[in-house]
């Protein structure tokens, strides 16, 4: 009997842990939850060694685990032959077994951000769009244990806090379908590894080399320069301090939706005394929380917005209102904060 290679193992043994865990155990926001991932699943397929070796995996494990996997792979047509790889890999899921197959075309041109977020909202529009088509509760997405290193250095060097740095969440609800990564364990050596076991030929995108892109600098720069300076442990290091953070973050985030409804008043604001009493850890995630209940567009509230809204509450000098994204306005009235 022939041994199984140790990185197929681990992909699958990755896989089959994610289809086993029950969904709903997982932090996530308001809205339909499909519970377990049973019944049927979509994994994101791009071609590269990451998806590749996941979508392998699913294709093995779904069915022995009374789960209909599908893939799902998305040309965002921004380079020469996209359509043609995009069917290729879709080719080879129907001759894999997958059921259903789709490729999904978007346009990435004309949306807010840079090109990189461009893309992924698109790409996670498409996702989201295909599952419900096809009756699917969770979609499998190939990130890595390096992935999320790296996503925790462009954190850092954002700025961006705890919710930055707490890496990919393992799961993820958009739309009522979670948006699963079982890989966060996995190194991208060991995908890579599994498809050449496999004898797969993954698809190495040129974006992930081209150094216009801020994480394709990390990816081939930075952190390979940390691995040297400090060892191989880093990566892991790195992916588990996102997983400490978002454990810490999801707490307080739950704490702060208890005190953003103790602080309400009758006339939808917010009392100034029960926010002054708080914490300025928590006091900042209820007023960010109650900034995106007025409308602020979560991308573009930033610390600042938040620091300002702080100063209505702990700076009061009698100074007039502030303003969130998109125009929205906040002032103190008397003990109270109110938008409009």
């Amino acid at each position: 009997m022939a041994t199984l290679a140790a990185p197929v193992a681990a992909v699958r043994l990755a896989v089959r842990r994610a289809l086993d865990r029950p969904l709903d155990a997982d932090p996530a926001p308001p809205g339909p939850a499909p519970g377990r991932a049973a019944g049927r699943v979509l994994v994101a397929c791009s071609g590269g060694a990451d998806s590749l070796a996941l979508a392998a995996a699913a294709v093995f494990v779904g069915p022995r685990r009374g789960v209909d996997v599908g893939l799902v792979t998305v040309d965002h047509g921004l380079q020469a032959g996209s359509a043609r790889r995009a069917q290729d890999v879709a080719d080879w899921a129907r001759k894999a077994g997958f059921a259903p197959v789709e490729v999904a075309t978007v346009e990435v041109g004309g949306r807010p951000g840079g090109p990189e977020a461009a893309a992924r909202d698109a790409r996670y529009e498409a996702l989201v769009s295909a599952a419900h088509r096809h009756r699917a509760g969770t979609v499998l997405l190939g990130h890595t244990r390096d992935d999320q290193a790296e996503t925790v250095l462009l954190a850092l060097a954002r700025g961006a806090g705890p919710h930055g740095l707490a890496g990919m969440p393992a799961v993820r609800r958009l739309d009522g379908i979670a948006l699963c990564r079982p890989l966060l364990d996995v190194t991208r050596a060991q995908t890579r590894a599994a498809c050449a076991a496999l004898d797969l030929t993954p698809w190495d995108d040129p974006h992930n080399t081209d150094p216009s892109y801020a994480r394709a600098r990390v990816r081939s720069d930075l952190l390979p320069a940390l691995v040297e300076a400090l060892g191989p442990g880093v990566v892991g290091n790195l992916a588990r301090t996102a997983a400490l953070v978002a454990a810490d973050t999801a707490a307080l985030d739950a704490l702060a939706a208890d005190h953003l409804t103790a602080a309400r008043d009758p006339a939808g604001g917010l009392r100034v005394a029960a926010l002054a009493a708080l914490p300025a850890a928590l006091r900042g995630r209820v007023l960010h929380a109650w900034a995106r209940e007025l409308g602020a567009a979560p991308a573009a509230l930033s610390h600042r917005h938040v620091e300002a809204l702080d100063a209505l509450i702990t700076a009061w000098r009698g100074q007039g209102p502030t303003f969130l994204p998109g125009g929205i306005r906040v002032a103190r009235h008397g003990g109270h904060l109110g938008a409009g």
